[in-house]
């Protein structure tokens, strides 16, 4: 049986933390789909549409890696899409309770795993959060996304 992953968030923009745990996710599984959530309360600072463009270019050469998008309860939209874990990363402590908590009720709603992967020491300052105030003050962001996005 195939090993599928989701790795759902909303990507605004798609950094190099996300990028390494795309790529040290691959190790585990089969094929992770990278899923951006819509979520109308949330203001972004890129389109959906170009957020999506911008990661499937980086993976359009890798056929273990899907992009899509979802507008559903993350662990319904896994089981639409075949997906058996669901992959987070963790920068921080804070992130730690967040991400147990959500990870115990999906297991709870519909068996699905979650697996959690610890940022690497050079990623943990970086979010996208972040980069976004950083773009919105007119910084160069090149440093904290993938360069193939073309982001900046």
């Amino acid at each position: 049986m195939k090993r599928i992953a989701l790795f759902p968030g909303t990507f605004d923009p798609f950094t190099i933390g996300h990028q390494s745990l795309v790529s040290r996710g691959l190790a585990l599984v089969d094929e992770i789909i990278i899923s951006i959530g819509i979520n109308d309360k949330k203001l972004t600072y890129y389109s959906l549409e170009k957020r999506l463009e911008a990661i499937e270019k980086l993976y359009k050469d890798n056929p273990r890696v899907r992009v899509t998008t979802y507008n559903s309860l993350t662990v319904d939209f896994a089981n639409e899409v075949g997906a058996q874990f669901i992959l987070r990363g963790i920068r921080t402590v804070n992130d730690f309770e967040y991400e147990k908590s959500i990870a115990d009720i999906n297991r709870k709603l519909t068996g699905i795993e979650t697996f959690i992967l610890f940022t690497e020491p050079e990623h943990t300052h970086i979010s996208s959060s972040i980069v976004r105030e950083l773009l919105r003050y007119g910084k160069d962001i090149s440093l904290f996304v993938p360069k193939e996005t073309e982001l900046y």
